[in-house]
């Protein structure tokens, strides 16, 4: 610690699955620590098992049980394992710390660790609360951050992940869409704009409501009358009843449909294929044009295994 010192200004102490140490053992060594020349205490939960109370209580201890302790920054390092690793984070905030390593996406090993995106996000969101803390986080390069460390690491983002996640920002329920439409801050407690997701998307389903079908319609550059509106909202309810989302192509289809813009040229009417490990994989597919009939034959192909 003290060769570290000679050398660089911060000198950081992290010892091992300091959540389950004895208190008094741990403010002992944390104490040696920074009378060695540490400048950053990390107090890790190497294994998830901490809970926010607990955790925080045990930082509060160190607070008023190492001497010099206000030498040094106490820093965080939380782990997953029980969901809670950005819970415990915020509570060591709160009860002294001043540093917290996390990870974007919370990636990390088994569960992962704490998520960055969410700390910043909670204490920039809830700045009522957490009144005397703040991060320089540019949080309109949280999404972009986000999307490059999933695509480097293979690690795919859950859609119902918190902040980052496809459907953070996304409203199924028709109610919940239509108060959006009128006033944002009724159900989204934070602008997605500000971590850098464009406009709110709005999934459709069968509960959404004829005013966000409209809405879609709109962006999509259809301009329809309440009675064209009326038609399609019809067949978009027996659609919402099949599947779970709505897509824009199928918006268009119900269009053609329910108006007449355009009939349906081709109509797949029978499909069949075969395939295995030692057979030729062939395909037939009938398609249907008014009233005919028309086969397609089937297409062979064979590689040589190599």
């Amino acid at each position: 610690m003290k060769r570290a010192k000679a050398i660089v200004r911060d000198v950081e102490f992290s010892p091992e699955d300091a959540s389950r140490t004895e208190p008094e053992f741990l403010a002992r060594v944390v104490e040696a620590a920074i009378e060695a020349g540490a400048t950053t205490i990390n107090i890790p939960d190497t294994v998830g098992y901490a809970v926010p109370a607990e955790f925080g209580d045990l930082i509060r201890y160190l607070k008023s049980n190492v001497k010099r302790i206000d030498d040094a920054v106490i820093s965080v390092h939380c782990h997953n394992d029980l969901g809670l690793a950005v819970a415990n984070s915020i509570a060591a905030v709160q009860a002294g710390a001043r540093q917290v390593e996390g990870t974007v996406n919370g990636i990390g090993e088994r569960a992962g660790n704490a998520a960055l995106e969410e700390i910043v996000m909670a204490i920039k969101t809830r700045s009522d609360y957490f009144k005397d803390f703040h991060t320089q986080v540019n949080t309109r390069e949280i999404v972009k951050s986000s999307r490059l460390v999933s695509r480097m690491s293979s690690l795919v983002v859950a859609r119902n992940k918190a902040i980052v996640g496809e459907n953070a920002f996304a409203h199924g329920s028709g109610i919940h869409q239509d108060g959006i439409l009128k006033h944002r801050e009724t159900y989204e407690v934070m602008d997605p704009q500000e971590v850098g997701w464009g406009e709110t998307e709005l999934p459709l389903t069968k509960h959404s409501g004829r005013h966000a079908m409209a809405k879609r319609l709109q962006h999509l550059g259809y301009q329809l009358s309440d009675e064209e509106l009326g038609q399609v909202f019809v067949r978009f309810k027996e659609i919402g009843d099949k599947k779970k989302f709505v897509y824009d192509d199928d918006l268009g289809a119900l269009i053609d449909e329910s108006i007449g813009v355009t009939q349906e040229a081709w109509q797949l009417d029978y499909i069949s294929f075969t395939s295995g490990t030692t057979t030729i994989p062939t395909a037939t597919v009938r398609l249907r044009k008014a009233k005919r009939l028309y086969r397609i034959r089937p297409l062979e192909t064979e590689q040589s295994m190599r």
